[in-house]
């Protein structure tokens, strides 16, 4: 197949991530006889360097034109970097709510996976970790707090802040569907997580999800409070198979659910629409502290780009084969700097690898 993909590098860590990815597709499309065509394209930092917003029409109507968009990581330092003394709206991070409502991508699939081979970087205790775990954390991704209205004023000398968090049936009710579609193809059970007992917005995020359940028989649904999902990930992360749940908690444990994996630089991301257009990127940040010097992890980034294939491209034997070869490259004893081994003994039974050589060993084992 020929397939046309804008790449957005980025910052910080960005460009180095996203050029693994792109040598990992390449190896693909040579293996398979498929065609990869990438553009890359400004957002972020990069873009208010180059045109002094973080997001353009140009590269908007580039990724609509697209089949797809390969992401790498959007900001920088919030101490040093003179982008973050820019008013919000004009800030590197507000390219990424922009593009997300510009493509109208509602859905963002977050799988949080345990590899056996890294079980010695999972933080959790031994008897919690050796059960492994397997999650998608479904996020609806275009409503809620960071779409909402909101304002800054002054009242009676004192100042006060206001943010909206507004839901309606139809939003509540897609990305439902896309969490019950996903459960009927992994284990067939959906955590839908709210703050029901406090707030209007979960009460009716409950009612929607449960009526959306009935079309569902075979998928287990369970209701739970985001406070109790928070420790019930620490707890006992094999539980869970598909979290559903709102934009602000969603982006929240997510993050939670990385950490437990051992590295935020394993965890890949989709984010969807109604087509099978996507936007794929890892769920980390920009580290730029790190930005330049190598030892990025590009595992989450290429596994982003497996689930393009998967999500968009349907091409799902290359993505199992990306996926197997990861697992192959960890199986080996390679590891970036982030997940290697905290003890002595551990670090003298892997070998540790920048950014580039985790590409390769990638592409030679695919």
């Amino acid at each position: 197949m020929n397939a046309n993909i804008v790449c957005i590098p980025g910052d910080g860590i960005g460009p180095e991530i996203v050029a693994e990815a792109k040598k990992v597709l390449n190896k693909v499309a040579e293996k398979y006889g498929h065609e990869f065509v990438f553009e890359d394209v400004l957002m972020g930092g990069a873009s208010i360097d180059a045109y002094g917003v973080p997001l353009t029409d140009e590269t908007i109507a580039k990724a609509k034109a697209a089949d797809a968009v390969l992401m790498g990581s959007i900001g920088g330092d919030a101490k040093t970097s003179p982008w973050y003394k820019l008013e919000p709206s004009k800030r590197p991070e507000a390219g990424l709510l922009g593009i997300r409502k510009a493509l109208n991508l509602f859905a963002n699939l977050r799988p949080a996976v345990l590899y056996e081979e890294l079980a010695a970087a999972c933080p959790l205790k031994t008897e919690i970790s050796s059960k492994g775990f397997d999650m998608m954390i479904m996020r609806e991704l275009t409503g809620g707090l960071y779409f909402g209205e909101r304002k800054t004023y002054e009242e009676n000398g004192e100042t006060k802040a206001v943010d909206t968090l507004v839901y309606s049936e139809s939003e509540i009710r897609r990305i439902a569907i896309k969490a019950f579609d996903i459960a009927m193809k992994r284990r067939k059970k959906v955590t839908s997580v709210d703050k029901a007992n406090v707030l209007d917005s979960s009460r009716l995020w409950r009612k929607v999800t449960e009526e959306v359940a009935k079309d569902y028989p075979e998928v287990t649904l369970e209701n739970m409070l985001v406070d109790n999902a928070a420790m019930q990930l620490v707890k006992d992360p094999a539980q869970f198979d598909v979290i559903l749940t709102e934009n602000m908690f969603g982006d929240i444990l997510s993050d939670e659910a990385s950490m437990v994996t051992g590295s935020i630089g394993m965890l890949a991301s989709a984010s969807l629409n109604d087509t099978k257009f996507g936007l794929y990127e890892p769920s980390g940040g920009s580290a730029p502290d790190i930005a330049g010097k190598g030892i990025a992890n590009p595992i989450a980034t290429i596994l982003s780009a497996a689930m393009m294939l998967r999500f968009t491209f349907d091409l799902d034997k290359e993505a199992q084969d990306i996926e197997d070869a990861v697992k192959k490259v960890l199986a080996d004893g390679f590891r970036t700097i982030d997940i290697m081994p905290q003890d002595e003994e551990g670090k003298a039974k892997v070998t540790q690898i920048e950014t580039k050589e985790m590409g390769d060993k990638i592409c030679e084992r695919l």
